[in-house]
């Protein structure tokens, strides 16, 4: 038999897997960008487990997919698929969709199971009392209780349509790297509950302005198509990105992120800015940074590199509200050149971190392209690893705009990718969270005079105090 990937032939009949192309695509990234090769087909190759295991022992990491009429049910084995009449523990990965709807969610578990295999049926059995036999011959499926309530199954049948396995290459053999792929579903849920929830500090303003700001290149403009495309579910361009020496992006622009769930504004806007350059009269000019802190600056205002900002350029009055100004900055740098940037450019972002503590706005350093960004975030999914805070571009980024380690974050923004990818969404939202907590620090140290609502009236002390409280709980509730 020649099998060529999910296509192959066995004695002249053409086998083709039962999943869409969507639904290989999403399991393949579930598993951290791993192939898939269609080794057994129960309606194709004989409906035995001696063809089962001729097919698929030895073969190295396996997936076996049960096709109900509404549902699929799966079990990816990390270890080798067992020999007849044989057993063996291993590292697996549970996971049920609905049929045709995997981009909508998909329910998974890492557990260690024991897998079996005799002359009648292949059985999978967790050590937390996961239940799931298949039995070729009859074409029947046994799933007990813990399965159905666990992968969120409505099981109405005990008939399967179809039963494939196959191996899986590509996939690192570290269980612990499984486990944080399977459940970046799960905790990309959570960060969009939380981040839907947000509100920004005593509301003291209606949305949190975010502004980015770093050289030529080194991801802004595709920070802000990452962010919209993980609240919105879908891969977005909004922004233009480019690969030229100079700035593609020319003017200030004010993006707000719609959330797909409900439809609304979240209470967060991002400000993306033209790219810093090393020559004195090219890129962003850093004279304007001021005037951009301070909300002086309007949507979509055409940077002049050798024309600084002035007040008479606008009507904006010389103090704008607070809602206006920036309330966090963003320093986006390219992982990758962190550590050849020229003196110059060092320079310009060191004025501008000196213009950014003069204005009490918060700060974060934002490295982009992370290669390995699997190996960001800890198992939870929650912090940094220690490991990653040792880096010499996270210390080189410390020392140069003297920003705490844990305000430098990590993303890799989605580029030329198709679809989106879970654990990516929770490197993003991550990221965005923290820029939100520096903000609400920003935003709670205010002075009373700039607490001001937008009809001129103040907060009284203790208004803000009690509000004070409030937004702790936020930040705690946030972390």
């Amino acid at each position: 038999m020649n099998m060529l990937g999910l296509r192959g032939s066995y004695r002249n009949t053409k086998v083709t897997t039962r999943l869409t192309w969507i639904e290989e695509k999403i399991l393949e990234k579930l598993l951290g960008n791993a192939s898939l090769t269609l080794l057994y087909q129960s309606n194709v190759h004989k409906r035995c487990t001696l063809e089962m295991t001729k097919k698929c022992s030895l073969q190295g990491s396996t997936m076996t997919i049960v096709y109900l009429e509404q549902e699929v049910v799966g079990v990816f084995m990390l270890e080798d698929f067992p020999d007849k009449d044989s057993k063996k523990t291993s590292t697996c990965a549970w996971f049920s969709f609905e049929r045709n709807k995997i981009s909508s969610g998909i329910s998974a578990l890492v557990l260690n199971t024991l897998v079996k295999v005799n002359s009648t049926s292949l059985q999978m059995s967790s050590i937390s009392g996961l239940t799931l036999i298949v039995y070729p011959s009859k074409e029947g499926l046994y799933l007990n209780e813990a399965v159905i309530k666990n992968l969120e199954l409505n099981v109405k049948q005990s008939q399967y349509l179809e039963c494939e396995i196959f191996r899986v290459d590509g996939i690192k053999n570290n269980p612990g790297f499984i486990k944080k792929m399977v459940t970046a579903r799960q905790h990309r849920g959570k960060f969009l509950s939380t981040l839907r929830a947000y509100r920004p500090y005593a509301d003291l303003v209606s949305e949190v302005r975010i502004l980015l700001v770093g050289p030529v290149g080194s991801g802004k403009s595709s920070f802000v198509n990452s962010v919209k495309s993980s609240f919105q579910g879908r891969l977005t361009r909004q922004a233009i990105v480019g690969s030229d020496k100079s700035s593609i992006t020319t003017q200030y622009k004010v993006y707000s992120i719609k959330d797909e769930k409900n439809k609304e504004t979240l209470p967060f806007m991002l400000c993306d800015s033209m790219g810093l350059e090393d020559e004195k009269e090219a890129g962003l000019c850093t004279d304007d940074i001021p005037h951009i802190l301070k909300g002086c600056v309007p949507d979509r205002y055409q940077f002049n590199p050798r024309e600084p900002i002035k007040l008479k350029h606008f009507t904006y009055a010389a103090s704008p509200p607070l809602k206006d100004r920036i309330h966090c900055v963003a320093f986006v740098l390219d992982i990758n050149s962190v550590d050849t940037l020229s003196d110059k450019m060092v320079a310009k972002l060191k004025k501008i971190r000196k213009d950014v503590v003069d204005c009490g706005v918060g700060c974060v350093a934002l490295l982009t392209n992370v290669s390995d960004y699997d190996e960001v975030l800890d198992n939870n999914l929650v912090n940094m690893t220690e490991n990653m805070t040792s880096l010499n571009q996270v210390q080189n980024v410390r020392n140069m705009l003297n920003i705490p380690v844990a305000n430098i974050l990590m993303v890799s923004n989605y580029a030329s990718e198709r679809m989106l990818e879970p654990l990516k969404d929770v490197l993003i939202f991550a990221a965005l969270q923290q820029m939100l907590r520096a903000a609400d620090d920003a935003l709670e140290d205010l002075p009373l005079e700039d607490t001001a609502s937008d009809d001129g009236s103040f907060n009284n002390s203790s208004h803000i105090k009690n509000e004070g409280k409030l937004g702790e709980v936020k930040r705690r509730e946030m972390s």
